[in-house]
């Protein structure tokens, strides 16, 4: 072990399985990267240029491009830099600055698919009333909601995180996470620990509770309607459902190697396993929606048509 009093930087153990093709591995993550910073500004673009997409479902979109964007750039510009050198350590700052926007990330994005379900439940719901219940008011503070609540809530067990000392410096992981972290901890961390868990339970409980509710109202809407109804509402909220999908393979997968010993499983099965939620929800979130709704689509089309237009004859 270390002498907690020297531990000033992270090794990031995980990068070593990648030393025999990191070149490779450089690649498909720099391509990742500017894959999903592409796609979500292109759909904050479109959304924030065209007068006829300011309504409310379209700005939840927007922000949820927006955390996909923020959420990609806390991990792969530093997998890229630690790629890039040997060995892969990161500073204890950078690594609790990571620790910090990752958390959030996955908060704030629970929390705007939270919101989004109920901006369906009430389109679904109360068609006529829409407009009137979603106002532009009501939207903006929701919005902002979905991202201080995540920003500030998550600051307790944080700073909690940032008075701990530590007496290793080994995270088996491509990532700094608070979990791991707190392992690395000099003194008992069975409260730090507790403390993690109600907070867990305090960041997505009020989500889920919205998601099921508003979806058990769709549900019983839909049961009491004709069949062009039904179909109406399954087009309405297969994007969303299947972004919360998409989410929540992720929090299984990082579930799943928290609690359970993942080295058992093939090298890349670990890498994909833990960078799923980081990387899929940001990189299809605007393919789904790029693609489902049609008012995005038919923008998206148009734009590309114009810029074909105005391209030079060789």
């Amino acid at each position: 072990m270390e002498n907690s009093s020297t531990v000033s930087s992270i090794i990031l153990s995980a990068y070593f399985g990648m030393e025999d093709l990191k070149y490779l591995y450089f690649s498909i993550f720099l391509i990742l990267y500017i894959a999903i910073v592409a796609e979500n500004v292109i759909i904050i673009g479109v959304i924030y240029t065209e007068k006829t997409l300011h309504q409310p479902m379209y700005f939840l979109v927007c922000n949820l491009a927006a955390n996909g964007l923020y959420g990609s750039t806390a991990l792969l510009p530093a997998l890229l830099k630690n790629l890039a050198s040997h060995p892969s350590e990161v500073s204890l700052a950078g690594c609790r600055t990571q620790i910090y926007c990752i958390h959030t990330f996955a908060i704030v994005e629970f929390t705007i698919l939270g919101v989004m379900s109920y901006d369906r439940y009430v389109a679904i719901c109360h068609p006529l009333r829409y407009h009137t219940i979603m106002s532009l008011t009501k939207v903006y503070k929701l919005v902002a909601f979905s991202w201080i609540y995540p920003l500030v809530a998550f600051l307790i067990i944080f700073l909690i995180t940032c008075q701990m000392r530590f007496c290793d410096k080994t995270i088996d992981k491509l990532y700094c996470i608070n979990y791991s972290l707190i392992k690395l901890s000099c003194t008992n961390t069975s409260v730090v620990n507790i403390i993690g868990l109600i907070s867990v339970v305090l960041y997505s409980f009020p989500q889920l509770v919205m998601i099921l509710y508003s979806y058990g109202h769709v549900l019983r809407v839909c049961a009491l309607s004709s069949q062009e109804s039904k179909l109406k509402a399954l087009r309405t909220c297969t994007p969303h459902l299947f972004s919360i999908i998409n989410y929540s393979v992720g929090c299984f997968f990082e579930i799943l190697q928290s609690r359970f010993d993942p080295r058992h499983l093939p090298y890349r099965a670990q890498v994909f396993m833990s960078l799923y939620f980081l990387i899929f929800p940001p990189i299809l979130n605007p393919i789904i929606y790029g693609l489902s709704i049609q008012a995005i689509r038919v923008k998206l089309l148009k734009l590309c048509y114009n810029k074909n237009r105005i391209l030079p004859i060789q």
